[in-house]
């Protein structure tokens, strides 16, 4: 018998933004499939709450993004649990500084890796089961894709990709499934170090003048996902207080 509910595979999903897309997605009655790189005690925790209010709902999956290899794993494991695939959800992402005069090629490879290469052959391996389910793929991009942070040439470059693969697989995946992308704001800070300044510099270029929530990203994620959006692919939505414009 086939499952009965519908599936989404997350990325980075037991932390943050992840975390909260994971709960807002089971909560509007998805089973999921979770991933996690490091933080696989904190991935336990979470699936644990969720299957406590839905025994059976959740798969946790953990696999280094940057192995060419755990694209095709990851799917494979969701469908030998579930059977289908109904949505994805690239939202796993390496972040770091890379200074012109510092960067080096490994630094390259991994930033690129986990932001670029891994969404597109995730959807590459979940493709014919999207297709199959009429689904959807959801890309996490950032603010930066479109005017790079300083520093962070490297990580700005590698969503500006992603935002061009959600373009790409849009039409790859035409007429069966779709294909999106968000980009967020200031939602969290991130976990380095920041001048309290440079938050106020950024708020202050924000129209609605405040950060958002990782709430308020994962409804824009489980929008895209929705037949709400069937007639939506290839699309960035900003999800950024009005700080694009």
């Amino acid at each position: 018998m086939p499952h009965p509910r519908p599936v989404v595979l997350v990325t980075g999903a037991a932390r943050r933004i992840g975390a909260a897309i994971a709960r807002r997605l089971h909560r509007d009655g998805f089973d999921l499939a979770l991933h996690c790189h490091g933080s696989h005690a904190e991935l336990q925790a979470l699936a644990g709450t969720l299957e406590a209010a839905r025994p059976g709902s959740v798969l946790v999956l953990q696999a280094d993004l940057q192995a060419e290899e755990a694209p095709a794993a990851l799917v494979q494991a969701c469908i030998a649990r579930y059977g289908r695939l109904d949505g994805l959800v690239n939202n796993a992402s390496n972040f770091f500084p890379t200074p012109l005069d510092q960067a080096t090629p490994a630094q390259w490879d991994a930033l690129f890796a986990v932001n670029a290469r891994a969404p597109f052959f995730l959807a590459q391996a979940a493709a014919a089961h999207l297709r199959e389910r009429g689904g959807a793929v959801v890309n996490l991009a950032d603010v930066y894709a479109g005017t790079p942070l300083r520093g962070h040439p490297l990580y700005s470059a590698a969503k500006a990709a992603l935002v061009s693969l959600t373009r790409g697989l849009a039409q790859a995946l035409a007429p069966q499934a779709r294909a999106n992308a968000v980009a967020p704001g200031a939602i969290l800070w991130p976990e380095q170090a920041q001048d309290p300044a440079a938050q106020a510099t950024i708020l202050g270029d924000t129209a609605l003048g405040r950060a958002g929530t990782p709430e308020d990203i994962a409804a824009a994620v489980a929008w895209l996902l929705s037949e709400e959006a069937g007639y939506v692919t290839g699309q960035v939505l900003h999800v950024d207080g009005g700080r694009t414009h």
